[in-house]
């Protein structure tokens, strides 16, 4: 269950409404979140662009001592676009406005995940790509977020159609988010324009595993443990339809006993799916922006903490399965390929 407010929604029925209210399928419109005056704006580092529709998000691999370093999606960007090696890559982002998960840790206000049509306008591919142009040196990267981008899976042919026409699709590379919830994929584009998507050049998406067993999955989501097994049904899914496919996975945990164990079984389960699938997943570093600070407790601060042992326990783990050669590969060129399911 996800509690918004003093209600309780299944995830399913949730995401069913908010995809309602999130799409026009007609027009080609998705409803994008706007951050002016927004609890978000106060964390970005320049202010939102795009009439407010958008912000530029500097991604960074180096995450501090305690931390993995995070090459998302720079190194699969680079590799598209055959930019030399960089430690930083600004992208420019839109957010869908619907989320049907209610993480504690997640940086983006509630209002701006309830599909609130009052902080949130519908905008076509057109309206967006515009948008991008209209800026001075606009980032060579587009990330498709949210929210849950998923909710509107039509939204990634859209983008893409509307970056062919305009003879981008060479130039900007496309990246989108998925927290592995729904089958939307599947259910609301046709076989054509799967194919279509999978076979776009400069198209990468990464699966968020929210937790590393059902009991941190439902710490963090406030959703029915039972999700977290789906959330590998669906990854297997993705990876047999031959779209460049990545992972992050949160390590924050209220449970404090037992985490190394934890941690690999998690790892065997990615590996269950294919071997290299560990070394194309990436641990997030969660900190506290300002709309977390509100959500925080006790159990909350807890979890802060043990994503350290965590990432320790994780680190060891591909030490363990894995040679030095084969951890220091480029992301980007690690096989992840399935048959066809």
């Amino acid at each position: 269950m996800v509690r918004i407010g003093s209600r309780s929604a299944n995830v399913d029925d949730l995401s069913a409404r908010y995809r309602q209210r999130m799409v026009d399928s007609a027009k080609r419109h998705v409803l994008i979140a706007n951050f002016l005056g927004s609890d978000q704006e106060k964390d970005l580092t320049v202010p939102p662009n795009c009439r407010g529709f958008g912000r530029i998000r500097h991604f960074r691999r180096r995450c501090g001592e305690k931390w993995v370093d995070d090459p998302l999606p720079i190194d699969p960007a680079r590799k598209a676009l055959g930019i030399a090696f960089t430690d930083t890559m600004r992208a420019q982002v839109f957010q869908l406005a619907g989320c049907n998960f209610r993480c504690w840790y997640c940086f983006v206000p509630n209002n701006l995940l309830d599909a609130d049509t009052n902080a949130s306008r519908m905008l076509s591919p057109r309206d967006l790509v515009e948008l991008y142009l209209d800026q001075e040196d606009p980032p060579a990267v587009i990330d498709l977020s949210g929210g849950q981008p998923d909710l509107v899976p039509e939204w990634v042919p859209w983008m893409m159609r509307e970056l062919s026409e305009r003879g981008l699709d060479k130039e900007v590379y496309l990246w989108a988010d998925d927290n592995l919830s729904t089958d939307y994929f599947w259910r609301f584009l046709s076989e054509k324009e799967r194919e279509y998507v999978a076979s776009y050049p400069n198209y990468g998406k990464v699966c968020c595993f929210k937790g590393f067993d059902s009991g941190s999955f439902a710490f963090n989501t406030r959703a029915d443990a039972a999700l977290f097994d789906r959330q590998f049904e669906l990854m297997e899914r993705l990876m047999s339809t031959g779209i460049d496919l990545y992972a992050y996975v949160t390590l924050t945990t209220h449970v404090s006993s037992g985490i190394e164990a934890r941690v690999c079984r998690f790892t065997d389960r990615l590996q269950s799916l294919h071997e290299n699938l560990p070394l194309r997943t990436v641990p997030l570093e969660i900190q506290v922006y300002s709309p977390v600070k509100v959500r925080m407790d006790e159990l909350c601060e807890r979890a802060l903490r043990n994503q350290y042992i965590a990432v320790d326990a994780w680190r060891k783990e591909l030490e363990k399965r894995f040679t030095a050669q084969q951890r220091s590969r480029n992301i980007a060129d690690v096989p992840l390929r399935i048959s066809r399911l």
